[in-house]
Parts: structure tokens; sequence; C-alpha cells
């Protein structure tokens, strides 16, 4: 398998609380959480689908793969639970494919789907019916969207329909100038259900749904919800679709982390004053200047401002409502094809964007169906985000808290970029600037003159010093480490004023306890630094370093919002990245995302 690593970040531009993500994902060669995918398989899955799944690259089955094509291919309904990135959509798209190609009727022409599966957003359709189609020969399959011409659409109806996977609103469309029939329908699909029913479709959905079901009538079609998180209210609705004997295949059940397993959750600090810079700092260093980056922002005011922020030094582009279908569809085209980097999307534009292992988040249901969706076919990860404390326990996850990147962490990644950049250089273009080069190496020395030529090309020429704590700019994490565990911060305050004076304490921000209470670390003005490290001695008892990753902090530190275990992993060998940063309004809470993907 290819080696991977995936990221995911939340941020909130306006507003004093958010929340922020980032992933890093390493492969595995072995995935042991899900059963092995071959002919003698206990499935029995039928050769066609083994043949197609081979040519994708599928060598495995998950869990919820295994254990719901029976239910599917006997035809009973199926409620399926489990967590995103675990191949839900495989889970119906191979039995429904192998029983349509099973059956030995003719295709007549203009005969109406068997086969309907509805989500919101065009990019997502696009890519259920890429899947449906990959995996099948002889059914004729359609994806019919808003934005996109009626016409083929309608003569696709005339020549026959297996398959249809379409949004709503263009469904509903068709449905009431009377050119589709959804009357003959045997299976239904309702995707991420608590989703979708939850965005207020749902009297869209059951008017579409109208002419293929009965009341209580056991000849309506076999119905399918698929979802990772499914709250109560979803099978409240689900039973004016579903037969009274349906099946429900839960993978996740009362587990409290009911977040993807393979992601590691981890929390960061910043005020949202300050979230628009440094969301630049976080690109560079977790995707680099030759990433792949998508930041996904609450409204089109933010998508336009976001890609022309200075901070953001890759090429950006934009996208949003007022950007027409086609347009969007080049756009996510040439994004994926790597001519430009970082794409910066509405939450509303970007539902459902079709990007290899990245998609965005929103609240708490949303942040659990997406964050899995970097710990994808068995890669573990790492998620960063900022959030509301109290919801930590309501999302069933367990954060540990990271610093933001440290000016040495931004220089690391951008020397790596620039040495990359040298090494793209032809051959030939080198000796037109051959007598430049020996005249700066004559100036400066061959070691200054090199360096200023990197830090040039990666554009970290200046570089601002941030809070570990919280973000802020302008400012230095001290740490101040004990002997012996302290049992109130005023032993650590009675110290430092003994050593660096009384008027030090004016300068001195959010200090917190170390783990363990062995000590404590704060904040101060990054230009008293140099002052504090020439005034300071260290003694038996206390030692005092500048910080150079967030420490472990006691869970009941000064810091209400402050957790413990923390330790943000390097990211090497950076390339062809997927950088994900989401906004979204729920209940205060911000979230963004970011994916990384090395190939």
């Amino acid at each position: 398998m290819d080696s991977c690593s995936y990221l995911y970040l939340t941020v909130n531009l306006m507003r004093p609380l958010g929340c922020f993500g980032v992933h890093y994902i390493k492969n595995i060669d072995s995935p042991s959480s899900f059963c092995v995918f071959s002919f003698c398989c206990p499935l029995s899955v039928p050769f066609n689908s083994s043949v197609a799944l081979s040519a994708r690259g599928v060598s495995y089955l998950f869990d919820i793969q295994v254990k719901t094509f029976n239910p599917v291919y006997d035809g009973k309904d199926v409620v399926g639970q489990a967590r995103t990135g675990t191949g839900k959509t495989f889970s119906f798209a191979i039995p429904l494919v192998e029983k349509l190609q099973g059956d030995t009727g003719e295709r007549s022409r203009g005969r109406a789907p068997k086969v309907f599966w509805c989500w919101l957003q065009p990019e997502l359709a696009i890519q259920v019916a890429k899947d449906f189609k990959d995996i099948s020969k002889r059914l004729s399959i359609s994806c019919f969207y808003g934005g996109s011409s009626y016409n083929p659409q309608i003569d696709a109806i005339r020549n026959g329909i297996d398959i249809l996977v379409g949004t709503p609103g263009r469904i509903k469309d068709h449905l009431q100038n009377n050119k589709l029939d959804l009357s003959k329908l045997k299976h239904v699909v309702l995707d991420e259900v608590d989703q979708m029913l939850d965005m207020g479709f749902a009297e869209q959905v059951e008017e579409i749904l109208s002419a293929s079901y009965k009341k209580d009538s056991e000849s309506n079609p076999q119905t399918l919800l698929f979802s990772a998180t499914c709250p109560p209210w979803v099978y409240d609705v689900a039973k004016k679709y579903m037969r009274k004997e349906y099946q429900h295949v839960d993978l996740i059940g009362k587990k409290t982390q009911k977040a993807a397993t393979t992601v590691e959750h981890l929390a960061i600090a910043c005020h949202w004053s300050q979230r628009a810079a440094v969301i630049g700092d976080v690109i560079q260093v977790y995707s680099g200047s030759h990433g792949r980056s998508i930041v996904f922002c609450e409204t089109k005011k933010e998508a336009n401002e976001l890609s022309m922020n200075a901070s953001i030094k890759q090429g950006a582009q934009s996208l949003h409502g007022d950007i027409p279908q086609k347009q969007r569809e080049l756009t996510l085209k040439g994004f994926r094809n790597g001519s430009f980097e970082v794409l910066v999307a509405t939450n509303v534009a970007a539902r459902g964007l079709d990007i290899p292992e990245v998609d965005g988040g929103s609240d708490v249901e949303s942040y659990i169906h997406r964050s899995g969706r970097t710990g994808r076919a068995g890669r573990t990860g790492v998620c960063i985000c900022f959030y509301q404390r109290k919801k930590r326990s309501s999302c069933g996850i367990t954060f540990k808290r990271v610093g933001v990147p440290t000016a040495n962490d931004i220089i690391k990644s951008s020397s790596k970029d620039a040495v990359r950049f040298l090494d793209s250089v032809p051959v030939t273009a080198i000796g037109y600037f051959r007598a430049s080069a020996e005249k700066l190496i004559e100036e400066r020395g061959a070691v200054d003159a090199l360096a200023a030529a990197l830090a040039h090309i990666s554009g970290a020429t200046s570089l601002e010093q941030r809070s570990l704590l919280n973000s802020d700019a302008g400012y230095t994490t001290l740490q101040l480490v004990c002997s012996q565990e302290m049992h109130n911060l005023g032993y650590a305050w009675r110290t430092i004023k003994d050593q660096l004076g009384e008027d030090m304490e004016n300068h001195i921000h959010r200090m917190t306890f170390l783990k363990g209470k062995t000590g404590v670390c704060f904040d101060v003005p990054a230009d008293k630094v140099k002052h504090i490290q020439e005034t300071w001695k260290d003694g038996r008892r206390w030692q005092l370093t500048v910080a150079t990753e967030l420490p472990e902090l006691e869970e009941n530190g000064c810091l209400g919002n402050s957790l413990a275990e923390v330790r943000l992993r390097p990211l090497e060998n950076t390339s062809n990245t997927i950088l994900e940063y989401h906004v979204k309004k729920a209940n205060n809470q911000r979230l963004l995302f970011y994916h990384k993907k090395h190939m």
C-alpha cells in the first residue's frame, strides 16, 4: 500500500469560540480490522464483484461490508451504522449490483429505475454513481443533479435506467414534469441519513418516495439506511419507510469512542482573531508548499477573503454557491490535478466534496462523521481541533492538547520545501546563474548565501513568535519545572518575583500547572525572553526553559480548557497533501479539518 498521511482542520475566523482540527495519518501494511477479501471469502462474494473490486485495488472487506452483504442481498431492510471510513458505500453497492446483474429478465427501453440513492450535493452523487459503474458491467447507471443539463438526463430516462443516483432538487423537478417514474423502485438507499433529514430535507425525500411506498405494505421497496451516527429520532423517521422486521447492523453500539478509532484527536487553543494568520502556519507545517489543502468556511465572503489571505502562500481558489455548477466541477478537477494547492470553499458548496479521504464536518455529529475521513482503510491518524470543553463528553471523543506550530516547526517545513524546489530546477538552467552564485559566495560565504536563498524561496523571511497555550502572536511560552510537587501557583509566583523582580508579574500570562503539578508554564512577551534568560539562575529546585512544544498540562490547571498528555508529532516527507479547513456554526462551536496524503 502507498505511504500516506492525512490532516483535518476546523476554525472560526469571526467569532470567539470555535474548533480547529488537524490530522496526521500513517499507512499500515496489514490492516487487521477487516477480513481478507478473496474468491473464497466467507461471504461468497460473486466472481464479477471480486474481479471489479480487485481492478480497483480493493483487497479487503471491512466489517460493515461483511455483516451487511447477506441481509442486503436477501432483500431485507437494513440500518447500517459504522464509523466513518469503513466502507459503507460498498456495503450497499456490491450486493445491489450483484442482485441486479443476476436478474436475467429483459432490460427494455424506457424501463423505470430499480435502485434509487439520494444525497444533497452533486459532488458526492457523482462519486457514488462512479462507484456503482466501476463494479457493474451491464447496468444503466445515471446521476441527476442540479446545475447539469436536462437533455442528457431525459435521454437516459427514455433509454431506461437501472440505478438512479441523484440530489432531491433535480429528482423532484423530473417528477413534477412527469418525466421520471419512481413507482417501480425495488431498492432505496439513504446515505448519511441523519444529516440529510436533520438539514430540512425530510419533506422533499418523503415527497420523492411517496409514489413508491404504501403504508404498512410488504411490497414497499427494500430500504437501506447507512450512517456513522444514528440519533434516536432517525429510527422514528425510518419507521415511515422500513418494514417492521428490519435488520440493524451496529458496529459502534454504546462505545464512548464514537469517532474513528484510527484517528487520535488533539486540541489546539487559538483566539478567533488570530486564526486567519495561524492557518497559514498550519498549512505550511502540515501540508507544505507542494501539498494540496482544502479550507472550509461558513460564508462566501470568508471564502473570498481567505483565498486571498497573505498568510496562505500557496496558490488558492474559492468555491461557493455563487459559482455555476460547471465551473465548480472545473475548479475541483483543477484542484485534483494539482493546478493549484489550496481550495477555499463554503460549507454548503463543499458538502460531499469528492477529494480522496477528505470531507468536511460541521457539528458534533458531523465531526464524528468527518474526522474519520482521514483514518480510512486501516490508516492511523491525528486530528487537532478547537472545541468547547463542555462538548468533549457529548462527542464521545477523548482529546489531547497541542500547541500552534512554532517558528522552528515552520522553518523546518519551509527548508524542506525549498530544497525540493531546488531539486526541480533543470540542470540546463543552473549554468545561467553560476556567475551570480560565485559572486554571492565570495561576498557572503557559501553557507550564508545558500541559507538566504532558501529562506527567500520558502517565503519564511519573517516569523512571528506565538504562544503555545493560546496561539497569541508576540508571546513565548516558558516552562518552569520544580523538583517537588507544588500545592498552589503562589509558590511559582514567589520564586519568579524573587529572581526577576516584582514588575515581572505584569508580563506573565496564562500560568498553569504542568501535569502532576511538577511545575508551571506561562506566556511572556517575546521581547522579554532575552532579559529573563540573562537574569534567571537555575537552582536545585527550579529550572526555567523556553518550551519548544506544549508540555503536558494538569487537567484541572489554571487554564479552564487545558487537556493532558500532548505531544505534537513532526511531519516529514510532505508531498501531495490534501489539507482541509472547515467553519460551521453549531451551538457556538466551529470545526475545521485538514487531510494530508503522501504519494
